[in-house]
């Protein structure tokens, strides 16, 4: 077991809580790797974490053929119309994006990545994603399989975080590993 992994979920001596433990610790540090490698690809783009977060949805979107208004994107990124205002005009006097009429409301507009955002995050991550690729393409089936439901699995866990504000004290005062907290 690595080296402080039990402070969460305190020592143990049973085999499988122990594997389960050194997982968690794995994923713990893939995605303190994941962090750091957005906050340098921020760093390299020059932006905040929203405006690439932003180019990310409108580029995902530009695949998918969808067009996306501003509303969308305070609702993807939790903002208020207010700070999605100010991320567009950034993006848009940085070149990333434009502003263009909605094609069926006159009254409305789309946000549209260009076609320079498309080159430059290809330019940026296009390396990591290749490499990314390559350390799971020879993975077996069943492996690829169990690491899907894996990570499945976590995702659920991690959506049912609350803010604290919301949490019952009976439920924030119990261990990790209590029975109780098993049922909650």
């Amino acid at each position: 077991m690595t080296a402080g992994s039990g402070y969460w979920y305190g020592e143990h001596d049973d085999a499988a809580r122990r594997r389960a433990i050194e997982v968690l610790e794995s994923f713990r540090l893939y995605r303190a790797a994941d962090a750091a490698m957005r906050r340098r690809t921020r760093d390299a783009m020059a932006m905040g974490e929203n405006d690439l977060l932003t180019l990310r949805y409108l580029l995902k979107a530009e695949r998918e053929g969808r067009i996306v208004q501003p509303a969308e994107l305070s609702r993807y990124l939790g903002v208020s119309t207010a700070s999605t205002t100010a991320i567009i005009d950034r993006l848009e006097k940085s070149g990333h994006v434009r502003r263009a009429p909605h094609p069926t409301d006159r009254r409305a507009i789309v946000v549209i990545p260009t076609a320079e955002t498309d080159h430059e995050v290809r330019r940026t991550l296009g390396a990591m994603h290749t490499r990314m690729l390559e350390a799971v393409v020879d993975m077996p089936p069943e492996h690829a399989r169990i690491v899907i439901e894996c990570l499945a699995r976590m995702q659920s866990a991690v959506d049912l975080v609350q803010p604290a504000h919301e949490v019952p004290r009976e439920t924030a005062d119990r261990e990790p590993g209590d029975a109780a907290s098993a049922h909650s």
